[in-house]
């Protein structure tokens, strides 16, 4: 593990680079980048609301002149901890992948907002995704920003006389998953495709591009990795997630070959699997993923069946957190 203090706020890693942390990196909890040279600026995601994205904007000001007015924002990825944010950032080129670009107009956060709003109505499901992320953060006034400039797999960037690489590394978390590498600072910003400390997320698959995607963080000339969630890192940290994925892979295959369901597969699975990081209810969500990637389905997962299956063993393991105006929670 890496020297960086894992406090909130903005953190300089040198040369006119930042990152912006939201310990503890759960469910919600992302972090943002900051890449400047003289008074240009290009800024590696927002975060999940307007608040907490407005005092991060603050903070960048205050430390950095070229973050006065961002003029380029990467959208790594599609979820709304990386792009709630984006209307505050005025003026700004909005720069993402294709893939990123189409999942943010099909995925509105509206969508996800009226959920949030509804969840007494949900069941199991919709009280795990107010107590994990519904309660946490104020979704109020958030308008979809989407990207004003797309690209297929590479572009090349310039922040001042510093070359900035993005590379479309997904589907993988998502549908598109950009990272975006500053040589000259030997600084990669992975968005999602890295997580430190905590169960990832795998929305989309193949695991067989989120495996390739850490080999490619790997094989750069890289000393600082800034994950999307966790603290600041190095490879050492990528080869953790790249282990995680290929024990969790080959787990889940020998309970699919066995003939398990992915639910009883992923009750087995959660009793003994990286039990030290957090959010370990992501393990349904991650073989449900992989039961349909070994049975070649490409259909989208139903996101709130996955979730009520999840709650249920969240319940049972955490039944002082159920909400307590909901009395029907598992374990309950």
């Amino acid at each position: 593990m890496s020297n960086w203090k894992y406090t909130k706020g903005l953190h300089d890693i040198g040369n006119g680079a930042f990152a912006y942390l939201l310990p503890d990196g759960g469910w919600g909890w992302s972090n943002a980048g900051l890449i400047t040279d003289g008074d240009e600026s290009l800024l590696v995601d927002t975060l999940f609301d307007l608040p907490l994205t407005a005092e991060m904007l603050a903070a960048m000001r205050d430390a950095a002149p070229g973050a006065a007015s961002i003029d380029t924002l990467v959208n790594t990825h599609a979820n709304g901890d990386h792009t709630y944010g984006n209307q505050l950032v005025e003026g700004a080129a909005i720069v993402a992948s294709k893939d990123c670009a189409d999942e943010m107009e099909i995925r509105p956060p509206e969508a996800f907002i009226s959920r949030v709003k509804s969840w007494q109505d949900m069941g199991d499901a919709g009280a795990i995704i107010w107590e994990l992320m519904g309660r946490k953060f104020d979704f109020e006034g958030i308008r979809n920003t989407l990207p004003t400039q797309t690209f297929d797999r590479e572009l090349t960037l310039n922040v001042g006389s510093k070359r900035v690489e993005l590379t479309n590394v997904g589907p993988a978390h998502t549908l598109g998953d950009v990272i975006v590498h500053v040589p000259e600072d030997r600084i990669v910003f992975t968005g999602d495709i890295v997580f430190v400390g905590g169960h990832p997320v795998m929305w989309a698959g193949p695991v067989s591009n989120w495996i390739k995607a850490c080999d490619h963080i790997l094989g750069l000339d890289v000393d600082i990795v800034v994950p999307g969630h966790g603290p600041i890192s190095t490879k050492q940290e990528v080869h953790a997630l790249r282990s995680y994925l290929t024990e969790l892979r080959d787990e889940a295959r020998k309970r699919y070959d066995a003939g398990l369901d992915w639910v009883a597969a992923s009750e087995e699975i959660v009793a003994d699997f990286f039990n030290d990081w957090i959010d370990r209810e992501r393990v349904f969500i991650n073989v449900n993923s992989l039961f349909r990637e070994f049975d070649g389905n490409n259909r989208p997962p139903s996101a709130m069946k996955v979730f009520a299956e999840m709650a249920k063993w969240y319940w049972a393991e955490y039944p002082d957190r159920c909400p307590h105006d909901h009395d029907n929670c598992t374990g309950h």
